[in-house]
């Protein structure tokens, strides 16, 4: 835009003329999402906050394995008071889900491998399950293959972005059906048998798993 340097107010007009070329631009929806409604913002704390105390928790644990005599009281009351708080919180944000989201907790929760804190996640973090198609939901969550070519160099297709925290619990999630889901399972195994490297195999299992959800919540 001829702006050689970098200065707050060269960046707040670059900014302002990213805006207004999006506001014009037939397909704004798909650039601008509205922001969260306040019962979504309580969700999204909450989930966070959950995560958090369990971060704390296993921390704490671990220290309480390698502590010292002197010190192992004092671990071990910590650990008591953020698994009191943890109880709370779950307590809490399980009241919120079951008030309003009863009939979407119990969708993803048929599916095995989904746990309810996989469940919470999807429901605070990625509301837009059922209102994108399978391709844009995985891309939301960061575990769509994306190109990598230029003239006819033709790179390896690899995922990235999307939303972190949504993109882990799915992880664990699809751990957890790999064993234990049978649709998932046979579609692990038939990947690797076919050659494809393990890690890919898992990545694609969480677009499955996902494209599974996004599906059922749709035609529920």
């Amino acid at each position: 835009m001829g702006d050689l340097a970098k200065t707050d107010r060269i960046d707040a007009k670059a900014l302002a003329e990213l805006a207004r070329v999006l506001a014009r631009h037939p397909e704004r929806e798909r650039f601008i999402s509205p922001p969260p409604t306040a019962e979504q913002r309580d969700l999204q704390a909450l989930v966070a906050r959950c995560r958090q105390l369990v971060g704390m928790l296993t921390a704490e644990r671990n220290r309480l394995a390698q502590s010292h005599s002197v010190t192992r009281k004092s671990i071990e009351m910590l650990i008591q008071a953020i698994r009191a708080q943890l109880d709370a919180v779950e307590a809490r944000l399980g009241r919120l889900i079951e008030e309003r989201h009863a009939d979407l907790a119990k969708i993803l929760a048929s599916a095995r491998g989904i746990r309810p804190a996989t469940a919470h996640t999807l429901i605070a973090d990625a509301p837009e399950l059922a209102l994108l198609n399978c391709r844009e939901i995985s891309a939301l969550v960061g575990i769509a293959p994306f190109n990598r070519d230029s003239g006819q160099m033709r790179g390896k297709r690899a995922i990235f972005g999307g939303r972190k925290d949504v993109r882990s619990s799915l992880y664990m999630a699809t751990l957890a059906a790999i064993r234990f889901n049978p649709v998932i399972k046979r579609f692990y195994e038939h990947l690797v048998n076919a050659g494809k490297p393990k890690k890919a195999a898992i990545v694609a299992c969480m677009r499955k798993l996902l494209t599974i959800l996004n599906v059922q919540i749709r035609f529920t």
